[in-house]
């Protein structure tokens, strides 16, 4: 329901900055394109003097992963039923107004056809998704596209209650939107550390997908740290959970649950026609943005103005094939700006495009990923040191980041 203007890939740019055909191939680029997190280390069988024996006429089986590492084969169903009632249903619906074409208000058409010039009409749109409990009085977790542009929000209870729900802040740069119910002495859910999270670790998703309250589905985290960029979802600053636990439409804002009934992450993502493939934003940055939207209703993005692309050897050649000689590319690894919005900070700034990012903050970078999170992480109006390749020589500029301008549509 909404649309952003993401600082690395925005929408109706000016293509000025480079020859035409250069700038298309950066598109297709940043939609192809495809941060290591801290290791925890897990105790190995190879340490159990009994586990070393070969020679045991009667070896023990060992369980699977999965029931072994929470050393309970019922742990999904403890769970869920210590959970289960944090966990709650939202629906949301908003009006939608047609437009009367232009043309049917000429006073020439009206002469002709009087009463017959159609008039405005309306539709209610809804939605449903997931959200979960993170406060007693009241305070809920979504996903911001759950509740975008909502002229009523429902939340619904494990137990059937039913409550209004009021928005008090959303952000569309990250999916996550906290809504607010008039009740107390709720049901929470206990928050975990995503940041240490490992491939391979059991996880459990409840959420009411496609309208079936309560559902629960169980698996394993796939991998940490995927990009927007890698999931289809360029617009988005999240490094993202990938887990094979089933989430489909519905699941949308519900928690993504490690064995000890911890949120680890919130269910967010699908890829139509893929299987096993669901992505959950880790509970650390929707905790982050959760109290900022709480404490000022907004979260401000830092934003510098520039289109980019990872530079490959086979991206160079073909960009050297299209630019020929208006493009003097020397550099053969780092991140190509192939266009610089005017009046934005990397304009003020003196960047150009054909720049190649070398480094930022003094931290080397070689993917448009790299320069998402340094940009994310840094300060607006805060002066955060860029390195670029010109031309074949090293120049040194110092941008100030803006806040992310967004636009909404409708």
């Amino acid at each position: 329901m909404k649309t952003t203007n993401h600082d690395l890939a925005l929408k109706n740019i000016n293509t000025k900055g480079l020859p035409h055909r250069l700038w298309m191939l950066s598109i297709v680029v940043l939609l192809g394109s495809c941060s290591l997190l801290p290791a925890k280390t897990f105790e190995s069988q190879q340490n159990d003097p009994q586990a070393q024996k070969t020679n045991d006429p009667n070896p023990l089986i060992a369980p699977p992963p999965i029931i072994s590492s929470s050393g309970d084969p019922n742990f999904v169903v403890k769970v869920v039923q210590n959970v289960g009632p944090a966990v709650v249903r939202i629906d949301s619906s908003r009006t939608i107004t047609s437009r009367v074409p232009e043309e049917f208000n000429d006073p020439l058409f009206r002469r002709f056809f009087g009463d017959a010039v159609p008039q405005p009409r309306q539709r209610v749109e809804r939605g449903s998704g997931s959200g979960f409990i993170i406060n007693s009085s009241g305070q809920i977790l979504t996903n911001s596209h759950v509740v975008d542009g909502a002229d009523r929000v429902t939340v619904t209870l494990k137990d059937g209650r039913t409550f209004d729900g009021k928005v008090l802040g959303e952000d569309a740069v990250t999916d996550v939107a906290v809504i607010k119910i008039d009740a107390n002495n709720l049901p929470t859910l206990a928050v975990g550390n995503s940041d240490i999270l490992q491939p391979g670790e059991p996880v459990i998703a409840i959420g009411n997908p496609l309208g079936l309250n309560n559902t629960v589905t169980s698996g394993i985290i796939s991998a940490t740290g995927r990009s927007g960029s890698d999931i289809g979802a360029s617009d988005k600053r999240v490094d993202y959970i990938q887990t094979d636990a089933a989430i489909n439409p519905g699941n949308s804002g519900g928690p993504l649950l490690n064995t000890r009934g911890q949120v680890i992450a919130m269910n967010t993502a699908i890829i139509r026609g893929a299987q096993g493939l669901g992505f959950a934003i880790p509970i650390n940055t929707a905790q982050r943005i959760a109290q900022e939207l709480i404490a000022k209703g907004k979260v401000d993005h830092p934003y510098l103005g520039v289109q980019m692309v990872t530079l490959t050897p086979e991206n160079k050649e073909r960009i050297k094939n299209i630019a020929g000689d208006r493009l003097n590319l020397t550099a053969d690894e780092g991140v190509l700006l192939v266009e610089i919005v005017p009046r934005s900070p990397a304009s003020s700034a003196g960047l150009r495009a054909g720049d190649v990012i070398k480094s930022i903050n003094n931290q080397p970078v070689t993917k448009i990923e790299e320069v998402q999170k340094l940009v994310e992480n840094s300060k607006i109006g805060t002066t955060l040191p860029v390195e670029v390749e010109r031309n074949g020589k090293i120049v040194q500029l110092a941008v100030r980041p803006a806040p992310l301008p967004v636009r909404r549509e409708g």
